[in-house]
């Protein structure tokens, strides 16, 4: 009898230490760079920005640069498996994830808000994500370019790491109502959202607007998916918030670089608006200015007369 107990004594604390080793950890990455994205692997010459020429009023394009598959890491509980990992590979596999189609239109238009403050823009133009491929560089940028008549590309990416982790409370999962009830499953959200502006004709960067956020959560491994998504999604919201306030302080600070630091970036004029050319308001006061000076004429003569 003492015996049994002992081999049910062992095979316990060996399912246990499995059970906690298996379950220890669990990492999920979404990402896309803005890097790979112009700068690909095996690009033949390397991209050589000149000065900026930028012609006023600008015409800009907003899109999110193609992500890349999403990573999974962790050990699955019962086959003792890396989560990702093929029986038959030591490989992971890749799984598609990241920011749907519309919450980055939702983050795209908040950007695009900004630029149409801006005088000095004309246009604003929130490109499909569809329309850039993988590794497609400048050379799908000056596509969009021909497509679209934009001048500056502001490419928008994103970073975000979900850790989950086991704590002690997770022992209460022996019994079916601990794991419905015991918010055992720590979960960490970090993610990064990144405005990086392009001029597309010298392939120079003008400026950038960071934002992050940290999102600590806790849950049951019942609803744990449920959790990640919302903190996922809460992740994206606030690092997206801190990203527009950065970037309204960095279109100032590129306005004041340009006046600062001329030979940084030229400008120009296009016909019709500017320091290049005549203005509607020149006009106008100058009709102004003639009318009042030919009507003050007249009345010092009829005064002279009188």
């Amino acid at each position: 009898m003492n015996r049994t107990l002992e081999r049910l004594a062992g095979i316990a604390i060996i399912i246990l230490t499995i059970f906690l080793a298996g379950c220890s950890a669990q990492q999920t990455r979404n990402s896309s760079s803005v890097v790979d994205f112009l700068y690909p692997k095996g690009l033949d010459k390397a991209v050589q920005p000149s000065v900026p020429v930028l012609s006023l009023p600008l015409k800009v394009g907003i899109a999110f640069v193609p992500e890349k598959l999403s990573v999974r890491n962790g050990v699955n509980l019962w086959s003792g498996l890396k989560i990702g990992e093929h029986p038959n590979r030591s490989k992971h596999f890749l799984s598609q994830g990241g920011l749907s189609e519309h919450r980055k239109t939702i983050i795209l238009e908040r950007v695009a808000d900004h630029f149409r403050q801006l005088k000095f823009v004309t246009e604003i133009e929130v490109i499909p994500s569809a329309y850039l491929t993988e590794e497609g560089g400048f050379r799908n940028l000056d596509q969009i370019s021909t497509m679209y008549g934009v001048d500056v590309m502001a490419l928008v990416s994103y970073d975000q790491v979900q850790f989950t982790d086991s704590g002690a409370l997770s022992l209460s999962y022996w019994t079916l109502v601990g794991a419905y009830v015991i918010s055992g499953e720590k979960n960490d959200t970090s993610t990064m959202l990144d405005t990086s502006v392009f001029d597309i004709k010298s392939r120079k960067m003008l400026f950038r607007a960071p934002g992050t956020s940290v999102v600590k959560g806790n849950s049951t491994p019942v609803n744990l998916t449920e959790e990640l998504r919302k903190d996922s999604a809460e992740g994206y919201q606030s690092a997206a918030d801190e990203m527009v306030v950065n970037l309204g302080h960095q279109l100032a600070r590129f306005q004041q670089k340009v006046k600062d630091k001329p030979e940084l970036v030229q400008i120009k004029y296009r016909e019709g608006y500017g320091g290049g050319t005549v203005g509607y308001l020149e006009i106008f006061l100058f009709i102004f200015l003639a009318l009042y000076g030919l009507a003050y004429r007249r009345i010092n003569s009829h005064v002279n007369a009188s």
